[in-house]
């Protein structure tokens, strides 16, 4: 292996890390941006009120998007077993 096949790995592996974990942070964007509006609406303001929320978004998106997170993961390694190209 050389060195600009390592590179292409590293470089690969990194991608695949942000692409698997852009849909659940996507949700806590949205659902801690959503709370932050209505905080902000209501006037409440309580920190620990996104929390759960967030928590539950979070969890919910992760359980919706595991076959494809499984599916990326398995492409990947199957690729990286078989020696990459």
């Amino acid at each position: 292996m050389g060195v600009e096949q390592a590179i292409d790995m590293v470089r690969e592996t990194f991608v695949l890390m942000l692409l698997l974990s852009l849909p659940i942070l996507a949700a806590a964007l949205v659902v801690g941006l959503t709370i932050s509006i209505l905080q902000a609406v209501t006037q409440i303001q309580e920190q620990t009120l996104t929390f759960v929320p967030k928590i539950l978004g979070m969890g919910i998106v992760a359980v919706l998007a595991m076959p494809w997170l499984v599916m990326k993961i398995m492409e990947f390694a199957t690729r990286m077993f078989a020696g990459y190209q």
